[in-house]
């Protein structure tokens, strides 16, 4: 029998990290452990409160699943099992896979899953909703001009502003992220009509993930790339995502686990979509373990790591943009 243990971590931020529906100055993340006498790994857990978790819900689940014989587990196959019989939100679902399979591959993990390593993972950093004065100060103090993308998180009501006053200082591709701010396709319409001037990437998730006819009726009317983010958890119907986006962000967070974010991306390659690795603020525990899904992916954006006042972990590194295992 392993041993398994639950740690929070309260997460200090470098900057107050705002997107189109919340706020924050800091993170709690959770960091399954799973040990013997040789061997142990980790696997990280980032709660999101915009799909209903909380911390409170992590502990509890977690202490139900090992009074139901989660130490006991051996197999991939039996740990599944054990989450179609106790519910499990998804950032736990994950924690507790990739700890497992880190723990059984000894973090060789492209090697379990059969699957290729990247060669090269650069990766794009966001820049968080600010006042528009501040924006290129923040970029220059923060060097980001060594980045291949720059992803820029806006508002309705920020979103022309924003990308003009960046375009003045970045000279790169630049991903634009509304996080569900607008309302109907006609706004995002006029955006992008304003946006299709400028080196845009694409734009992700303009509308709630719930205006599935109003994705239908943008999407082939949309001269911009559109990305599918909050659309995008463990269960997405792809056909239906196929008609109201040209790509997926598959966040492991979401999609539960290594298994089925694997999944995601290949049913999203079988549709010819675009594919993306996102994250959410983690710590270098979870951004390491996005790393290995990384080969053949369109788009990158891991910096969750980069936005910590200390990273606890330092399992990788940055360096002009680009990721690097330790």
């Amino acid at each position: 029998m392993m041993n398994i243990s639950l740690e929070e971590k309260t997460l200090e931020l470098k900057f107050t990290w705002k997107i189109a529906r919340n706020a924050s100055d800091f993170k709690r993340n959770f960091f399954v452990k799973v040990k013997n006498s040789e061997y142990e790994a980790l696997g990280e857990v980032a709660p999101n409160v915009r799909y209903g978790e909380s911390a409170e819900l992590i502990i509890e689940q977690f202490n139900q699943l090992v009074n139901k014989g989660l130490a006991t587990i051996t197999t991939i196959e039996m740990l599944h099992s054990l989450f179609q019989n106790v519910r499990t939100c998804n950032s736990l679902r994950f924690g507790i896979e990739s700890a497992f399979i880190n723990f059984w591959s000894k973090n060789e993990v492209e090697n379990y899953l059969n699957i290729p390593k990247a060669k090269e993972i650069f990766t794009a950093f966001t820049m968080p909703i600010m006042p528009i004065e501040e924006m290129c100060g923040f970029y220059n103090k923060y060097n980001l001009k060594r980045f291949k993308y720059l992803k820029l998180k806006i508002n309705a009501e920020n979103g022309v502003e924003a990308l003009k006053e960046i375009s003045k200082v970045s000279k790169q591709q630049i991903m634009i992220d509304g996080n569900e701010a607008f309302q109907n396709p006609d706004e995002v319409l006029k955006y992008i009509e304003f946006i299709q001037k400028y080196p845009v990437a694409f734009l992700e998730q303009p509308m709630p993930s719930t205006k599935i006819d109003e994705y239908k009726y943008l999407k082939p009317k949309s001269s911009i790339l559109l990305m599918g983010d909050e659309s995008i958890t463990d269960s997405p119907d792809m056909d239906s995502i196929a008609q109201q986006f040209h790509g997926v962000n598959m966040k492991l967070q979401k999609a539960g686990g290594y298994i089925n974010g694997l999944r995601i991306i290949n049913e999203a390659r079988k549709r010819s979509l675009k594919t993306m690795i996102g994250c959410m603020v983690e710590t270098t525990v979870g951004i390491r373990s996005a790393m290995c899904l990384c080969a053949g992916i369109n788009f990158i954006d891991i910096d969750g790591f980069l936005i910590l006042k200390e990273e606890p972990f330092q399992l990788i590194e940055e360096k002009n943009g680009q990721v690097f295992f330790k």
